[in-house]
């Protein structure tokens, strides 16, 4: 796989607000980021097919990959590198199905070690596991403790992603518990404003 050199250091995912295109081409390049995900919660498809578009513009100058999050045909349809599901977001074979054998396909595990070996089986590319630490974005969502990435590092050979309130200060727990990359969101941002 080509891919795995990619998911590392530092995960971007949007905000889940309007695209602002120049705050995000600043972040990809004052961060090096290798891999971003377009998370947007709403249910208009022209403006996020428009900020999509805008988003995989963006990726490809700074030779960054893009990942959607949840929308398999929108990931299809603007020839995204990849897809994030989550519990309920459709299968990893219907994505694999529809984007191809080049596709990135991440599976949220939550906190779950039979969920990564079982995506892993099937064919996924990364998994993503959190909350890691107290994560504003989700409040409520479970808590992933950092010995459960490296216990699951030790059985899985692919790329773990740790998710859930993760900044500058504590990334570096996340990267030594064995995650090979680590989500940011909210800190990224707010920084830049």
């Amino acid at each position: 796989m080509v891919f795995n050199k990619k998911i590392s250091n530092i995960y971007t995912i949007t905000p889940n607000t309007s695209l602002n295109p120049i705050l995000i081409e600043r972040v990809i390049i004052e961060h090096q980021i290798s891999i971003l995900q377009y998370r947007r919660k709403i249910n208009d498809d022209n403006i996020k097919l428009k900020e999509a578009c805008a988003l995989r513009l963006l990726c490809l100058k700074h030779n960054t990959l893009f990942i959607i999050n949840d929308d398999i045909n929108l990931a299809e349809k603007i020839h995204a590198n990849g897809v994030h599901l989550g519990k309920n977001d459709g299968s990893i074979q219907q994505a694999r199905q529809q984007l191809g054998n080049a596709a990135i396909i991440g599976i949220s595990c939550y906190d779950d070690i039979d969920l990564a070996l079982q995506a892993q089986k099937q064919g996924a590319n990364y998994v993503a596991f959190g909350s890691l630490f107290n994560s504003n974005t989700k409040p409520n969502a479970p808590h992933c403790p950092l010995s459960l990435i490296t216990k699951t590092k030790r059985i899985l050979h692919i790329p773990i992603v740790g998710i859930g309130g993760i900044d500058f200060h504590n990334q570096q727990q996340a990267f030594d518990a064995g995650c090979d990359a680590v989500a940011m969101i909210n800190i990224l941002f707010k920084k830049h404003h």
